[in-house]
């Protein structure tokens, strides 16, 4: 019995960047809540993590710790990721990916998953209908805070120090309140060229 968890998001940011994010599955993991504690390690990345990367997703559903590996199988660049398990608990796991350009700075989202629920006691301990509601809950929870991340008024990623942070809203200010993606990219293109003069 395939079970399917969808939700949709519109992000006010250009494709190119919501897809760059939603692109590194680890990006995505930060974003899920505390209770469904999920982790995603990078194992084996292929060129710009497409088609053939290799990770290892660890939730903790309500107490439940579950792992599974997954593969790339499909990545074109501003529409479309797509990830199957390769080993793990489930008879069957998918995630799709989808991007809609619908303006300049406008980007739907929709992220659906697929998974057949395993048989024997794991199946028996997880009761279907609970799982699907903690998945749906923790897709929908992830779209919002990334929407939050990459339209610049999110919680702070946690790979960044709050000391960074602060320099980087001091700089936001200076740029007339621009998205943090912007700021960000702003500040790496001004290191680039300075790093291009002295060579």
């Amino acid at each position: 019995m395939m079970t399917t968890v969808s939700k949709t998001i519109d992000i006010k940011e250009k494709t190119l960047n919501v897809f760059t994010y939603f692109a590194r599955p680890e990006h995505i993991s930060d974003q899920f809540e505390e209770r469904v504690g999920m982790t995603i390690v990078p194992m084996d990345v292929k060129a710009g993590m497409g088609v053939g990367t290799t990770f290892r997703v660890i939730g903790d559903f309500d107490g439940k710790r579950l792992e599974w590996d997954c593969e790339t199988t499909e990545y074109i660049p501003e529409r479309k990721v797509a990830a199957k398990m390769i080993k793990g608990p489930f008879k069957k796991w998918e995630i799709v990916v989808n991007f809609e350009e619908l303006g300049e700075k406008e980007t739907r989202v929709t992220m659906t998953v697929n998974y057949d629920m395993p048989f024997g006691p794991l199946g028996a301990i997880m009761d279907k209908a609970k799982f699907a509601k903690i998945a749906e809950k923790g897709m929908e929870t992830a779209l919002y805070r990334v929407r939050g991340l990459l339209e610049g008024n999110g919680s702070i990623p946690v790979y960044i120090t709050l000391d960074a942070y602060r320099k980087l809203l001091a700089e936001k200010e200076k740029m007339n309140n621009a998205p943090v993606s912007t700021v960000l990219t702003n500040i790496l293109e001004k290191y680039s060229q300075i790093e291009t003069a002295k060579n």
